[in-house]
């Protein structure tokens, strides 16, 4: 399960919306790929597709689908979003995460 915080779920609809996707039917793809100065890096997209290897999670009315490869990296994440002057933007709070980059978008395991 992948959670997101109120705050993520108003900016995730209001981009989604400014993006032309509709938050109520399209999703919020959520993955991990290769790469950052941590070796892994966080990857969040809109998206109106699913494969047969995703997984869909609906948290706090956000529709999330996550490829079977980036869940096992992502079981139990918070999507946050961190607004304002100083602000990073969405930020992922990940409790399997053992070592993370200082901008906060790459870790490792």
């Amino acid at each position: 399960m992948i959670k997101v915080s109120d705050t993520a779920k108003k900016k995730v609809i209001e981009l989604m919306t400014d993006d032309g996707f509709n938050a109520s039917t399209d999703f919020v793809r959520v993955g991990v790929k290769s790469g950052g100065c941590s070796g892994l890096s966080y990857d969040l997209t809109f998206d109106n597709k699913k494969s047969d290897d995703d997984k869909i999670f609906e948290q706090n009315d956000v529709k999330l689908i996550v490829d079977k490869k980036s869940f096992l990296y992502l079981v139990g994440t918070t999507l946050e979003y961190s607004g304002g002057l100083n602000g990073k933007g969405f930020v992922f709070n990940n409790p399997n995460a053992n070592r993370t980059c200082g901008c906060g978008e790459s870790f490792s395991l």
